[in-house]
């Protein structure tokens, strides 16, 4: 858990040794009596893999049975520093947008208080206990992110890799670095998309703070030219957001053009048409409350921290939510271009895959799902379709069948036994190239001959699929490792009409994730509309202050021991 900032080897055996040295001094009659306490609750820990108390609930109940048994039950956290440099860090998870009750800060602020006025053995061992349990939670959080990404989609496969430290060992010596506190601080993910988020939260906590932003009347469309008693009012909600620069906010009625230029910035921000105009959409896109904005950034943070821990700098990601594509070389983004997603009730999954090859001009075999569900139905309705479409029927072995000859009628998807194919050429639901990472969904990125789609501000139109407005911008980049292809070598592969098939030096991982509230490219931050629904039930677990991923983070530390 400790793996992308690992301290010096010599520090950990100096704290070991220490630790050892101090269990066989003899033991003042106060530390004798935690040392006690703190037995007896690990004993508790390890029968009842939890502590008989309402009081406090522990989540690393196999960490720290060994943590204490390690050190013969000898109370970890001595320095003040230490405990002061937690507290700092469990205040400003916030900015995280992770909530500091998830670490027991109101009870070690209880703990303290009491042992400030009368100090008990057991109390002292209930703080120690709580400290370092909320240290264990905290640096996971951290890490991996709360909530278990898995739960939430049954296609995520983008897991941890667990570094080789012992836990104990690394548990110990964070406790004894000169600041746990930055420690903690530098093994947060420090990615540029991260970090931009982090601000967004920031300004956008700060504008909550501030009173948040009003709400607008309801009325008809404000455009350039109109008098409205609103416009003052639109005025002010823009430079809350900074949509519109403070200092010179309108108070007259008109709507003029530096106000609407400030709501195309908004619309653009929001995924709108930004045609400067206060319609319906962008109504209701500028009275969603900062709070709902900030919960909307603590969310999708969440989903960052899932994925920050991959170790690979050059890469192709979609921004499902987004409607965009990114090639990012050595950790910087070089090529975005605008895609179509799945529709609802066909989303793209979320996963990861490596990209092995691409194929110019290729054929289109009907995927299981849609020749149940769109192919076959189709048929059956108009037997002209197959023509219409192009699409060929083979059997098992690749041999042409006759369309006339097979009863449409009997054959609902999983029984029919033949394939149905669509030859190369414009009109190819494939466009002229695929882009192809092998995984179980049938998924992968690829042209598509429904250009003016791209214009549609969501863009919801496949079965799945990704398709690309810029292809062989992205084919460009992804042969520019084998000298003898270029945009032009493309081209004419593309010219020619023949199925080929250019093999990448060596594979790309691809990423298909899910994102409503991210930064551009120029760090200006926006938000989409949750295409898929997701939000809310990530938030609900993200604001879920029992469910602290207790089985996860002890998951997680057995995999370590395992290594």
């Amino acid at each position: 858990m400790m793996r992308r900032h690992a301290m010096h080897q010599f520090t950990v055996t100096v704290a070991f040794i220490v630790g050892q040295l101090l269990a066989t001094l003899p033991a003042c009659a106060e530390e004798t009596s935690v040392q006690e306490a703190l037995r007896n609750r690990i004993e508790q820990i390890r029968l009842f893999q939890r502590l008989e108390t309402d009081a406090f609930e522990i989540s690393a109940v196999r960490l720290i049975p060994e943590f204490y048994e390690r050190r013969n039950f000898l109370a970890a956290w001595n320095n003040q520093q230490a405990i002061a440099d937690l507290l700092r860090a469990i205040d400003e998870i916030r900015y995280d947008g992770l909530n500091p009750a998830d670490y027991h800060r109101q009870e070690i602020m209880y703990l303290q208080n009491t042992i400030s006025r009368a100090p008990d053995s057991q109390h002292l061992a209930d703080l120690d206990l709580l400290l370092t349990d909320a240290l264990v939670r905290l640096w996971y959080h951290i890490e991996f992110g709360k909530v278990d990404p898995a739960e939430f989609d049954p296609t995520w496969n983008i897991y941890a890799e667990f570094g080789e430290e012992d836990p104990v060992v690394a548990l110990q010596q964070a406790i004894a670095s000169p600041s746990l506190y930055q420690l903690l601080e530098s093994n947060k993910p420090r990615a540029s998309i991260y970090l931009q988020t982090k601000a967004a939260l920031r300004d956008h906590l700060a504008i909550q703070e501030a009173g948040g932003w009003e709400t607008l009347s309801s009325g008809p469309m404000l455009k350039i030219g109109m008098n409205d008693s609103r416009v003052p009012q639109l005025c002010r909600r823009l430079v809350a957001s900074h949509d519109l620069e403070s200092g010179s906010p309108a108070v007259a009625d008109t709507f003029d053009d530096r106000l609407a230029a400030a709501v195309r910035r908004f619309q653009r921000r929001h995924g709108l048409a930004a045609d400067g105009a206060v319609g319906p959409a962008t109504l209701q896109a500028l009275n969603v409350s900062v709070h709902a904005r900030i919960d909307q950034i603590r969310v999708n943070l969440e989903r960052l921290r899932w994925v920050m821990h991959e170790p690979v700098d050059t890469f192709v990601v979609v921004n499902i939510a987004g409607f965009e594509v990114y090639y990012v070389a050595d950790n910087q983004p070089q090529w975005r271009s605008r895609v179509q997603v799945g529709q609802p009730y066909r989303q793209t999954p979320v996963f990861k895959a490596d990209m092995k090859y691409l194929v110019v001009n290729p054929t289109w075999t009907v995927p299981p799902t849609i020749l149940s569900q769109d192919i076959l139905p189709a048929i059956q309705r108009d037997p002209s379709y197959l023509q219409r479409n192009n699409l060929k029927v083979l059997d098992r072995n690749g041999q042409r069948v006759d369309p006339n000859s097979i009863a449409w009628s009997q054959y609902q998807g999983p029984n029919f036994p033949y394939v149905l194919r669509q030859d190369p050429g414009p009109g190819n639901a494939l466009g002229l190239v695929k882009f192809i990472f092998p995984n179980p969904y049938f998924v992968f990125l690829h042209d598509t001959p429904s250009r003016r789609l791209f214009e549609r501000q969501t863009r919801m139109f496949s079965s799945g699929c990704i398709r690309v407005e810029n292809p062989f911008e992205l084919a460009t980049l992804l042969l520019a490792d084998s000298p003898a292809w270029n945009r032009q070598r493309i081209q004419e592969a593309v010219a020619s009409g023949r199925t080929q098939t250019f093999y990448l030096q060596k594979p790309l991982p691809v990423y298909l994730l899910y994102w409503t509230a991210y930064p551009d490219l120029a760090g200006t931050f926006h938000f989409r509309q949750d295409i898929y629904l997701r939000d809310q039930r990530l938030l609900q677990a993200l604001d879920d202050t029992i469910q602290v991923r207790k089985h996860h983070i002890e998951k997680a530390i057995e995999l370590m021991n395992r290594k």
